[in-house]
């Protein structure tokens, strides 16, 4: 497994990472149980970096990934925070993230966090700047070594990277997805800031998971989060109406060569954005995140397939998307 700097900061991520949202039961119920084989198949893949939220089923994802750290120490772990219900939507204060940043920091059983990012905060909150110099304060004292921030639109990326201790931005970013790759990351390469890639799957629309005779769970963010009636609409099938990205995926299919399965033109596609720094791919079974670590081996693109999926994007899927300006 190949690593990456992420950005000003010196840590090296490889290049696949594990996106632990699924852990705290936010995609179906998950036993403990699998939640480590989960965590274990990554690490025998090569997968050293890890990223989770102290709201992923209510620290419950913390939790488990902190009992993994014990034995794994060579591990990166990132973990998000201003969503839980004592912050969001209107009441940030200092000593508020402080108290988050605590309770993330014994669930994860350490003593500093190496990279905490704002958790698709308020733009307004943002914009006011004064949480950014709250985290400043942390990191001086030794609580986070790194902070970045998750953000859905480019608006908000573009906010984000004007402040200069920024360390990355976390950003959806996939075939259905493209609009930051000519208006984000070239800028946050100028300012040294890293990119890490969240749902390059498009909720498992892109790794061949989604069909039209799928169910999901009721605890499933694809069952009840459709139409972004609980959070961002571009969390869920990238913000696409299911029947209509269903549609494109088969048209993408006719634009891949045969050799080349959905998932791994997802993953590959993704790689050959110099300006990304890791990948974050959620995974309900051990073998999912072992197949992404094995199309990260895959030899890049070519650029007239590179080319055909940015005209795909622009003429097909743009018009669909909701959500990312």
């Amino acid at each position: 497994m190949k690593n990456r700097i992420l950005g000003k900061s010196g840590l090296a991520l490889t290049e696949i990472g594990l996106g632990c949202w699924q852990l705290g039961g936010d995609f179906g119920p998950i036993s403990k149980q699998q939640s480590l084989a989960i965590l274990s198949a990554a690490y025998d893949s090569g997968v050293r970096f890890y990223d989770t939220a102290d709201v992923y089923g209510a620290g419950l994802s913390e939790s488990v990934l902190g009992e993994f750290y014990q034995q794994h120490q060579d591990i990166t772990i990132a973990t998000k925070i201003g969503r839980d219900g004592s912050l969001f939507p209107d009441k940030y204060s200092k000593q508020g993230l402080l108290k988050g940043i605590e309770g993330s920091l014994k669930r994860l059983q350490t003593d500093a966090l190496d990279l905490i990012q704002l958790h698709c905060i308020p733009y307004p909150v943002m914009q006011d700047g004064e949480i950014f110099t709250w985290l400043q304060d942390f990191q001086q004292q030794g609580l986070i070594k790194h902070y970045g921030a998750s953000v859905e639109s480019m608006d908000e990326a573009k906010l984000c990277l004007t402040d200069p201790q920024l360390t990355s931005l976390q950003l959806i970013i996939n075939i259905f997805r493209q609009d930051a790759l000519e208006q984000v990351l070239q800028q946050a390469a100028d300012k040294q800031v890293g990119i890490i890639v969240r749902l390059p799957y498009a909720s498992g629309l892109l790794s061949g998971a989604v069909t039209r005779q799928r169910q999901f769970a009721e605890t499933d963010h694809r069952h009840y989060n459709r139409d972004g009636a609980a959070f961002h609409v571009g969390e869920t099938f990238a913000g696409i109406p299911l029947d209509k990205a269903l549609d494109l995926v088969d048209e993408l299919r006719e634009i891949l060569p045969e050799s080349l399965s959905l998932a791994q033109a997802a993953i590959r596609w993704l790689l050959d954005q110099s300006a990304v720094t890791s990948i974050i791919a959620g995974a309900s079974k051990p073998e999912q995140i072992q197949q992404n670590a094995a199309h990260a081996e895959l030899a890049p693109l070519s650029p007239e397939l590179h080319a055909k999926l940015a005209q795909f994007y622009q003429q097909q899927v743009s018009p669909w998307v909701r959500g990312n300006r």
